[in-house]
């Protein structure tokens, strides 16, 4: 039998309609941003958040009047999870070494990695507090070895939300905003009179936020092309529906555009799951958001083998895959594009959102077939030095790259190298833009 769809989601037709209307409205924005600075962001802070500080950038002060707000159990619970992530992301920093080989006698060739010096972390706020956005991206880029993050978020009902604030400042913050929206990734980005510009931006956001990023990148770094959030249900017979059904509205609630897709082997288990789903969409404290989700993102495939579940996750290349099979471990052996693997029914992808230890900013809209998510080595730029410390091996090599730039025509290039074989070897006599072939 062929590969069979219970259940299909919209278009991708209709949802590149949408986009187009995203990106008039996030050019526009981001002009105005750079030719009014401060005054274009107060604006639209006023405009979009009815938030209208004497300063965006919080003092000490607020910072700790913040943290105060907080129960010592909240206090406790943000440390547990930043404790976690920052574990983790120091065994990822010790993995990557920096390395220095000779690979001729005299000819040194190494690299470095070095942390990118500003980086602006964007934490969404407006409509779910996301204080776990904090720990994912301004703690990794501490542990990197960044130097100046700036952390942003939106204000929450009015206000500095006071857990983010907490979060950002715990993970090791240097400056926090509470500015969201196209305005804060704009401001970081582009610089005005009261914000320093940023060297990379980090971080997930709603449509608005992902496309000014995009439309950013180049001026500054970006971690990854962000789209709504997407989650992947792998379930073979061993699995049940009520599972499956909250591990696909678990995500589904994050907003109305987040694809939910079931893939299974068992086509009474995929009956199963979409009446649980509809059962379950009656009493979900966020089913307005998860059922409009479910709806027009939702999807339930059936295969036949296991062969065609690879082939069909592979082409999906979703962000989370949540793998509730008799033996999870064939999938993370055979699967090649997801942004991370959730394997077995201990697990979730709530887990590695929130606390276990793994980040949670990862590839959607299948960018996962050329990219993973973001980690400590997002923060690094792995730079590669050389040196050549005997007078033979400079001239040896110079006499290859002679005739390499003779090939290429490119003159310069050439004496670049001749010069270095008058020097430091015994062919006294190469003249001036003459390939060191030539005269041999």
């Amino acid at each position: 039998m062929a590969i069979r769809y219970l259940k299909r989601g919209r278009s991708e037709a209709d949802t590149a309609q949408d986009d187009g209307k995203v990106r008039a409205t996030v050019e526009r924005i981001l002009k105005e941003i750079e030719t009014r600075g401060d005054a274009a962001v107060r604006e639209l802070s006023t405009q979009f958040d009815k938030w209208t500080p004497q300063a965006f950038r919080l003092t000490q002060a607020q910072i700790e009047a913040a943290v105060s707000k907080l129960s010592p159990r909240e206090i406790e619970d943000i440390r547990f999870a930043q404790t976690q992530i920052r574990r983790f992301a120091q065994a990822q920093l010790a993995s990557m070494h920096e390395i220095e080989v000779e690979t001729l006698p005299g000819v040194f060739l190494g690299h470095k990695h070095v942390p990118v010096q500003a980086v602006g972390c964007y934490i969404p706020g407006g409509k779910y507090p996301m204080i776990a956005s904090a720990h994912m991206s301004v703690l990794t880029a501490k542990v990197a070895g960044v130097s100046r993050i700036v952390a942003t978020a939106p204000p929450f009902e009015g206000e500095p939300h006071p857990a983010i604030v907490t979060a950002m400042h715990f993970a090791g913050a240097d400056e926090i905003l509470v500015l969201g929206g196209i305005q804060a990734v704009g401001a970081m980005a582009i610089g005005t009179e009261s914000i320093a510009p940023v060297d990379m931006l980090v971080g997930p956001g709603n449509m608005f936020v992902a496309e000014a990023k995009r439309q950013l990148f180049g001026r500054v770094g970006i971690d990854l092309f962000a789209g709504p959030t997407e989650t992947l249900v792998i379930a073979d017979h061993t699995a049940d529906a009520e599972m499956c059904a909250v591990d696909l509205l678990g995500q589904a609630e994050h907003g109305p555009t987040s694809p939910a897709v079931l893939l299974t082997t068992d086509e009474a288990l995929a009956a199963a799951t979409i009446a649980e789903i509809e059962r379950q969409l009656q009493i979900l404290p966020t089913a307005g958001i998860a059922r409009e989700a479910w709806a027009q993102y939702g999807q339930v495939i059936v295969c036949d083998t296991v062969d065609e579940v690879v082939a069909t996750a592979d082409a999906l290349a979703f962000e989370h895959v949540q793998v509730l099979t008799a033996d999870p471990d064939i999938f993370l052996a055979r699967l090649k594009n997801y942004g991370a693997l959730f394997l077995g029914a201990r697990t979730n992808v709530s887990f590695g959102d929130k606390v276990i230890g793994t980040n949670h900013t990862l590839p959607t809209k299948r960018s996962a077939r050329f990219t993973g998510g973001l980690w400590v080595g997002k923060f690094l730029k792995t730079c590669t030095y050389q040196r050549v410390t005997t007078d033979s091996a400079s001239a040896m090599i110079g006499e290859y790259c002679s005739r390499l730039c003779h090939m290429e025509h490119f003159a310069g290039h050439g004496e670049q190298a001749n010069l270095r074989v008058r020097r430091y070897g015994t062919r006294g006599d190469v003249p001036w833009y003459e390939p060191v072939q030539a005269l041999t």
